[in-house]
């Protein structure tokens, strides 16, 4: 699915590689995107939580109808895990619990239980602070409510799972994963099983099949090139 990207030789048809910026949610940058592009049908190919940056890939027009296909693709991610606590939603968005001092851990010893329990095909119980729907209702809503429900445990498979750094309880990564991966419970889980607790802290997404955030435009550039684009299509309508 090689298609061009952030070119508006297509427009409306366009597909954009956008570098999310914290604290924004995905439908806050396809409605930015909406809005100065004024385009009616717009759609992203996967959600990043407000707390992650990274790669989005946001389509237009009938380019909405390769979603699916970006949707499909293996996606790439680094970031943080930091040990020796827990939190009800698996990242920093909710209250640190302390469960046990990391200090003793080794990378060695990380490492392999990462190879043992956390790559190739694995099953993956999706967190309760989550968008996933049971009987109708949102499982953040519920978990927001001090409710919790059963998941069902997915199927996902991680192809990488490198450490790039450890110290100090924290723990930097490189993962690439098939769809549907929750990479906050990946955190929450290498936790439990080095039994120190672990929570993720920071995430970005540097890949989405072919795709590289490395390639992507800021909302401001987006804005930028947009903008400069309209008003060329402007300027031509009123020479003719």
């Amino acid at each position: 699915m090689s298609l061009t990207t952030n070119d508006f030789s297509t427009f409306p048809d366009c597909t954009f590689l956008i570098d999310k910026s914290q604290g924004w949610t995905s439908f806050d940058a396809v409605n930015k995107i909406r809005r100065i592009s004024r385009i009616k049908k717009v759609g992203h190919a996967g959600t990043l939580d407000p707390a992650a940056t990274g790669l989005l890939i946001i389509c237009s027009g009938k380019r909405t109808k390769l979603i699916d296909g970006y949707q499909a693709q293996e996606k790439v991610y680094s970031g943080t895990i930091t040990l020796g606590f827990t939190t009800a939603s698996y990242d920093s968005e909710t209250e640190k619990v302390f469960v046990s001092d990391p200090s003793e851990l080794t990378l060695n010893q990380i490492e392999d239980i990462i190879k043992k329990q956390f790559t190739g095909e694995i099953q993956q119980i999706p967190p309760m602070y989550s968008a996933l729907k049971v009987d109708g209702k949102k499982l953040y809503e519920l978990a927001r409510k001090g409710k919790e429900v059963k998941r069902e445990p997915r199927t996902v498979t991680i192809s990488e799972f490198k450490v790039t750094r450890f110290e100090k309880g924290e723990l930097d990564f490189l993962i690439t994963c098939t769809k549907g991966t929750y990479i906050r419970s990946l955190a929450n889980d290498l936790g439990q099983s080095l039994e120190t607790g672990g929570y993720l802290s920071a995430l970005r997404r540097e890949k989405i099949g072919e795709y590289s955030v490395a390639d992507s435009w800021t909302i401001t550039q987006f804005e930028d090139h947009c903008r400069a684009y309209l008003a060329e299509i402007a300027s031509q309508v009123d020479q003719d």
